[in-house]
């Protein structure tokens, strides 16, 4: 458990330094865009290998509630929405456009599903940190937007059409195999 808490803390801290903008921009004036990103990027993956360790480590230590298996099939209707989502925070498309931060979206909606279909105090950790972690990137990206310091593009619908191709080409991968690979579990059954 202490892994994942203390991935779930790196992780945080480092998301956090691009919501204070006199922070980022000190260290960007420091290291440069370039060293930056690259800082940021190397944090930022050792925090998911944290997670990702600690959190298996942990699992099913502490059960909470055993979820009903309908609860499985609406998480992974709603993982197919969060799939097409978090690509499309990557293109510059009308849903983009139109969400402003779609991805944000998909971080939520990914925590939610995964809160709905596992009852274990890991998952409630994780899930609900990701859940607490994309309302409050939301909430800076608008302050961000209002500060004029992120602007969003005007979207085209080609990359609507990227967007949703890659979202459920995604989304088959795990349910066929690759979820089950990585996290050791089936999303369906």
């Amino acid at each position: 458990m202490v892994l994942l808490l203390v991935g779930i803390a790196l992780f945080l801290v480092i998301h956090l330094v691009p919501q204070k903008a006199e922070l980022k921009d000190g260290l960007t004036l420091r290291f440069g865009v370039m060293g930056y990103r690259m800082f940021h990027g190397v944090v930022a993956l050792v925090a998911v290998g944290l997670i990702y360790v600690g959190y298996f480590a942990a699992k099913g230590t502490f059960i909470l509630w055993y979820p009903p298996i309908w609860t499985k099939h609406l998480a992974a209707t709603l993982m197919l929405i969060a799939s097409i989502l978090a690509f499309s925070g990557a293109f510059s498309g009308k849903i983009k456009q139109k969400l402003t931060s779609p991805f944000s979206i998909a971080i939520k909606t990914w925590a939610f599903a995964h809160l709905l279909a596992n009852g274990s105090l890991s998952d409630l950790i994780l899930f609900g940190f990701f859940l607490f972690f994309g309302v409050s990137y939301r909430i800076s990206l608008k302050r961000r937007i209002a500060a004029g310091r992120v602007t969003i593009p005007e979207g085209r619908v080609s990359q609507d059409i990227w967007a949703i191709l890659l979202g459920l080409a995604f989304y088959a991968a795990m349910i066929f195999g690759v979820h089950e690979w990585l996290f050791g579990v089936s999303p369906l059954f």
